[in-house]
């Protein structure tokens, strides 16, 4: 399945006996580019998240923030001696330099060490969070499938109206050649003024003209680059699609610019520019595909 590389996924499970949300979000990169933002009590587990990361996600730049809600404090969680003895610190620092009488409750709360670590804290081991972060990455893939599928129809849209207008051109190229070569013999028989005209020469001039303006293999190699971006978006590999149906835009554009080069008609260069304009919209959307 054809995969967005933009896209949110979210979790929440228990890690010990904290309660923990893994959010991971990603946008287009040219590579798996992870980028990790744990609390201090879950960063020892870092190599084990990065690795769950790199297994679920080929291409993308990957934000990962996990958050650890603790759950509310009971008797015995607060360190009540290193409480007491910030109090009276602060109560001799206020009769030393005659501050207000009043010790905040809060700010002795936010002294280092005032809330106690058990040993339920402390515990906890990397497959649990490492779980949470697969269930964030189901979710995140879930919505990058669903983009993938949208994106994949657009692309075969616009493939569609650019074949549309490749047979235009197969069909227009004959005709162009005849017109190409009744007017250079009319051009020349006026130059001409009633002298003879050497028609071996003239044809040899006319096979020239044909051989510059013909768009055949062009238009093959149009129509081969369409029967494989298709099938590479029918048949996604394990990698992903992006960089392949990169590779593939840019020979459907060398083919637009040779076309186009030869042209010497307008309804023909009209349509190469149409091409040229599908072609770019299509890879501003294959930029955003795994």
């Amino acid at each position: 399945m054809i995969k967005s590389m933009t896209g949110f996924g979210s979790a929440d499970g228990e890690v010990g006996g904290a309660q923990v949300s893994v959010e991971i979000r990603s946008v287009n990169h040219r590579y798996f580019n992870p980028s990790l933002k744990l609390p201090s009590e879950l960063s020892r587990w870092e190599a084990e998240v990065r690795e769950a990361l790199r297994k679920g996600i080929a291409r993308g730049h990957v934000t990962l923030v996990a958050r650890v809600e603790r759950k509310e404090l009971e008797g015995g969680r607060i360190d009540e001696e290193r409480f007491a003895a910030y109090v009276d610190q602060l109560r001799r620092l206020q009769e030393k330099h005659g501050l207000g009488a009043t010790v905040d409750v809060g700010a002795v709360l936010r002294m280092p060490n005032i809330i106690a670590t058990t040993d339920e804290e402390a515990s906890g081991s990397a497959p649990e969070l490492v779980a949470i972060v697969d269930a964030a990455v189901r979710a995140l893939d879930q919505m990058r499938s669903a983009e993938g599928a949208r994106l994949a129809q657009y692309l075969s849209d616009r493939l569609a109206i650019i074949e549309q207008a490749v047979n235009r051109i197969g069909e227009r190229a004959p005709g162009r050649l005849v017109e190409q070569r009744d007017r250079m013999r009319t051009a020349i028989r006026e130059l001409a003024d009633g002298v003879a005209i050497d028609e071996t020469r003239l044809a040899q001039e006319v096979a020239i003209l044909a051989d510059r303006l013909d768009v055949a293999e062009e238009i093959s190699r149009f129509h081969s680059h369409f029967a494989a971006f298709r099938s590479t978006m029918a048949s996604p590999s394990a990698d992903g699609v992006g960089k392949r149906l990169g590779f593939l835009l840019q020979e459907l554009l060398r083919e637009a610019n040779t076309t186009g080069s030869k042209a010497n008609d307008a309804a023909i260069l009209q349509d190469v520019i149409l091409i040229k304009e599908e072609l770019e919209r299509i890879r501003e959307q294959v930029e955003n595909l795994e």
